[in-house]
């Protein structure tokens, strides 16, 4: 109102510049009874002798950290459940020559969702094998075009890792 910008309200387009400011006026009293109630409650609250505020004692603390270790059971519990439900389907479609990446993506082509509801990757599969006791591990091959390097001879008088002059 003090910058001098006429503009129309969408919900009130009747309303002039005398209505908005009866109606801010308004507003500001209810904010100022508020405050009043508020600060008022909070000292017959501290007359009966509440404590008020703050982390007393380290309590939000410990109550913290004992809900994160009771929401990583339940959450642990959960993938275990469902890692226990996937075993068979990951069995059926597991072959000797199969990849983890050919594993998800079978699963992506049945539409099984992935734990988080999203698409199989090869990491995902491998942690709910790594969940089933029944699994066989997978034997680790490097990724491909990641061949294996020779192992290298060292150069005699030299030490193993030392530069070549």
């Amino acid at each position: 109102m003090e910058s001098g910008v006429e503009f129309t309200a969408v919900d009130f387009p009747q309303a002039n510049r005398l209505t908005v400011h009866i109606l801010a006026s308004v507003a500001e009293h209810e904010a100022t009874m508020i405050s009043t109630r508020t600060k008022q409650a909070l000292a017959a609250a501290k007359a009966r002798g509440i404590k008020l505020g703050g982390d007393r004692a380290g309590i939000i603390a410990s109550q913290c950290r004992k809900g994160a270790r009771a929401s990583a059971a339940v959450r642990s519990a959960e993938a275990q459940r469902r890692a226990e439900d996937l075993a068979p389907v990951i069995s059926a479609i597991r072959t000797d020559s199969a990849s983890l990446r050919q594993i998800a993506a079978v699963l992506n082509e049945r539409e099984i969702p992935a734990p988080r509801g999203g698409r199989w990757s090869a990491v995902q599969v491998l942690r709910v094998l790594a969940r089933d006791p029944r699994a066989t591990p997978m034997p680790c091959v490097p990724a491909r075009g990641m061949a294996r390097q020779p192992a290298q001879r060292p150069i005699e008088g030299k030490a193993p890792g030392s530069p070549v002059a």
